[in-house]
Order: C-alpha cells, then structure tokens, then sequence
C-alpha cells in the first residue's frame, strides 16, 4: 500500500479491521443478502471497536483520526463483496453524523451523535425526493414553524437505512418561496407520529434497507433544527464533497477485489491447455482495467489528502466519483466476462458486485448532473463556496 498516505498505524488498524469483518461479519453476509435485513447486534460491535468514531471529536465518544482511517474502512468494507452492507454502514457514519456533527448543537451531539458512534443509534440522511432525484434546490418538502414545533410535511426516496433507522436527518423548506435559499436541515426521530416508511425492492445492495418516507404534519420540536434555517442547501452541497469522494473510494475498492478475485480464477482456469493468463487479448484488456483503477485510485487518495487538510474539493471529489464509478462498472462488466458462464453465477462473486457497482453512476448525484456541475466549474467559472 502506498507509503505516502499509510504509515504503520493505518496499516495495523487495516489488519484489525479485515480480521475482525471475516470474524463478525462475512458469516452473515449471505443471510443478511437473502433477507435485506441486517441484524442489529452488528452495529453495536462496530461502535465497541471505534468504527463509528473515526471521524469524530473525543469528547463525543470519537476518535478524531486523519481521513485516511476511513478510506481504509471503507475500501475494507468493499472487500467482503456486499454493496449493500458497506453501504448501511457508510451512510450512516458519514451521511447523517457528518449532519450532526458540523450543524447540531451539544444537545443534538450528545443525544444523536454520541450515540451514534456508539452503534446504540442508527441513523439515515433524507435528501432525495420522489420528483427531485439529484435536484435538491428543487425539493418540495416544507417544515412550517408554528409555535414550539415546526411542521413537517412531504416524501422522501432512496433513503439508506431509512426503515431500521432510529432517526432521520432531513431537508426540508422553511421558506419556500426563496428556493434554495429557504432549505433548512432538522434531525427527527424515526417513530415521531405521522412518520411512514415503505421498503423498496432494489437490483443490487440487497443487504441494505432502502426506504420511501413520508412525513405528514409530524411535529418537529424547534430545537431539532440544525444549523441555522435557510442554510441547507450550502450544508447538502458542502457535504456532498465528502459523499462523492466515499463513493468514488469505494468504486476503486470493488474494482480491486474485482481484478484480484479474477487474476486467481485466471491463473488456474485452464482452456486449450493455456492458463487464461497466458492469452494476450485477456492479459492486454486485464491491464488496460488494471491501469484505470490504479489511476483512479491515486487520484482519489490525492484528494483525501486534500479534504483532510481542511480544502474544498467540491470539483475533485465530483471528479472522483464520476471517473471511478465509470470505471468500476467497466471492470465489473468484463471481470464477470473473464470467467465466462460461472460469472453469471450467484455461487461466485461477480454476479453481487456487478449489480452492486451499477449504483455507483445513480446514487449521491447521477453521472449526468456531476458533468454539468463539473462544466459549470471549469468552463462557466462558478465557484462553489463552503456554508460559513
């Protein structure tokens, strides 16, 4: 692993890690896939090890470590080939405690986000919506303050963690009529009366639940108001950086597992009396795959090191995920053709990964709308500024 970023700490945190996910973790893995339920006991064995607290400040049960802890969990994560699994995991510790962690007051920390690394409480980001999709300004979801309560109303999809959550950090519009500019954030508990959640059925991250919510006149006590109201939208953007490098990180850690599962298979696999190996139409395409995941890996591991240095890499981290998740999809597609009929097999790996990595171009903002982001940053000249 590369010295540059890695010292000998990471590297033993690393082996601890994969020891303690194929002792607690891979022997559920097919169960949890079968039933699209991950058990609960496993969230509080990740908090007991610190996986939750990477991230976060000490005083609050954290570790406060450098960034590079959690590109280690995550490419980890990847490894045990479930999509869905690493994706509850992720999504918790770094879409909705990102939330708590830069809006919430001491309050909110102390009571979601403490227990939260903890692994006593799971928790999910609600962003996305039924008619929005990527197009957050244009939410239609509104909280309205009346007295002690803000009243919240309208529908959210695609959330991760959103039917076993215990709590649900949510956009909404307080002042509707200014746009984006009247998107305000609020943590709300999951079991808040007029709180309803359906399961949907996906094509790949089986493990994970994956929900529609809908919020109808459930009364949000205005201290659960994060940050200050009308400045959502800059938080979503702001947080956004981090999301799209996570799954920029975890498409070039499939991609990796991929391409190492399948060098073994080709090793052995014999045709004609050759090893797969040794025909050069596969060793040339294996090293053209080969060569894109290691440049998207060194890229995406520059602008960590960026992030954790405190920079604002709304465009780099934009361009991580949509050249890594490209390439994912590319090398899941032909290291499932390297093993010809068995790859479309459930009994071997690249049937789950390659269903698995088709959302990497879909979730935290589709391929098409991170091109026009990019567009407007290096040919229209707009710059995006952090919320301050």
């Amino acid at each position: 692993m590369n010295s540059m970023y890695f010292n000998e700490e990471h590297q033993m945190f690393r082996k601890s890690l994969k020891d303690f996910l194929q002792k607690e973790v891979v022997p559920h893995i097919e169960k949890w896939e079968e039933t699209g339920t991950i058990e609960s006991f496993i969230w509080k064995k990740f908090g007991d090890m610190g996986y939750f607290g990477l991230a976060y400040p000490e005083s609050y049960g954290g570790l406060d470590l450098d960034i590079f802890y959690t590109v280690i969990l995550l490419e980890e994560l990847q490894k045990i080939n479930s999509g869905g699994f690493a994706a509850a995991i992720w999504a918790h510790a770094y879409l909705a405690m990102t939330h708590l962690n830069k809006e919430g007051d001491d309050r909110i920390k102390k009571e979601y986000l403490a227990p939260s690394i903890s692994g006593e409480k799971v928790g999910c980001l609600c962003v996305t919506e039924p008619f929005g999709g990527s197009d957050v300004a244009g939410m239609r979801s509104t909280a309205v303050k009346q007295g002690d309560y803000y009243i919240l109303n309208g529908s959210k999809t695609f959330i991760t963690n959103g039917v076993y959550c215990d709590y649900m950090v949510v956009a909404a519009k307080t002042n509707p009529e200014l746009g984006n500019k009247g998107i305000s954030m609020f943590v709300v508990d999951k079991d808040t009366p007029g709180v309803s959640v359906s399961k949907l059925n996906k094509l790949g991250w089986r493990a994970s639940d994956t929900a529609e919510i809908a919020y109808d006149n459930v009364k949000v006590p205005v201290e659960n108001l994060m940050g200050e109201p009308g400045k959502g939208f800059p938080y979503i953007m702001q947080h956004f950086a981090l999301e799209r490098l996570l799954m920029g990180i975890n498409a070039h850690a499939r991609s990796e597992f991929a391409l190492d599962y399948v060098l073994t298979y080709m090793n052995e696999r014999k045709t004609f009396g050759k090893r797969l190996d040794e025909y050069q139409a596969l060793r040339h395409k294996y090293a053209d795959l080969y060569a894109n995941m290691e440049m998207c890996r060194e890229y995406n591991y520059s602008v960590a090191h960026r992030l954790n240095k405190g920079e604002y890499v709304v465009k780099e981290a934009t361009i991580s995920k949509l050249q890594s998740t490209k390439m994912a999809d590319e090398v899941a597609y032909h290291c499932l053709q390297f093993l010809g009929g068995y790859g479309y097999m459930e009994d071997y790996p690249m049937a789950r990964l390659f269903r698995d990595s088709r959302l990497g171009p879909i979730g935290g903002g589709t391929s098409e709308i991170l091109r026009e982001i990019i567009a407007k940053m290096v040919i229209d000249k707009k710059s995006y500024k952090p919320a301050t």
